[in-house]
């Protein structure tokens, strides 16, 4: 295969890494296809063949962290001791690894999907299909919920710039979320 045909297979890639960086530099709000075509050294055209709207483009990026959120965790469960606990387990694990990137992705596609929820259906499929798993190994109604939306909550609580848990305090938390992912399972 020749480089430019490789170029070409990789333009959506090398579109959404850039529209990325574009994102974590200055946010949504100025984001433009005449951005995201410099940043990536394409032309407007050519950005827009692949991603015809901001939204499409936003859409893309949100369903491109999904997909790596799942890969991730499915990756951290794979490395729990077999058992139900695993995938709350996996979660938590997750949400302890990536705590504490400071990055403003993730806040700027939480603030594009508030104002268009149809750009990021994916993460709500998601944590449906978490939160029907997790109450599937509960041993009482509701509490996969809760921990689900525990696990959620503080990162989301973090990503917004709302709270903000540190050293010690931190600790206590995801060690407290983990005794109750062990006691979650039916057994």
């Amino acid at each position: 295969m020749t480089k430019a045909r490789t170029r070409r297979d990789d333009r959506p890639e090398i579109i959404l890494d850039a529209a990325e960086r574009l994102i974590r530099r200055s946010g949504t709000r100025t984001l433009t296809m005449d951005a995201v075509a410099a940043e990536a050294a394409l032309s407007k055209g050519g950005v827009l063949h692949h991603y015809a709207s901001k939204d499409a483009l936003i859409a893309a990026l949100a369903e491109r962290k999904v997909a790596r959120l799942q890969r991730e965790i499915a990756e951290l469960e794979g490395l729990q001791a077999p058992g139900p606990a695993a995938i709350p387990l996996a979660m938590i694990a997750h949400a302890r690894r990536t705590y504490a990137e400071e990055d403003g992705f993730p806040r700027a596609l939480l603030l594009a999907n508030a104002e268009s929820p149809e750009v990021c259906p994916g993460f709500g499929t998601f944590l449906k299909e978490r939160l029907a798993t997790m109450e599937g190994i509960a041993h009482h109604p509701g509490d996969g919920r809760i921990l689900t939306f525990a696990i959620v909550g503080l990162m989301l609580a973090r990503t917004l710039g709302f709270h903000s848990l540190e050293g010690e305090d931190l600790d206590q938390t995801f060690a407290a979320l983990e005794n109750a992912a062990r006691e979650l399972p039916r057994t």
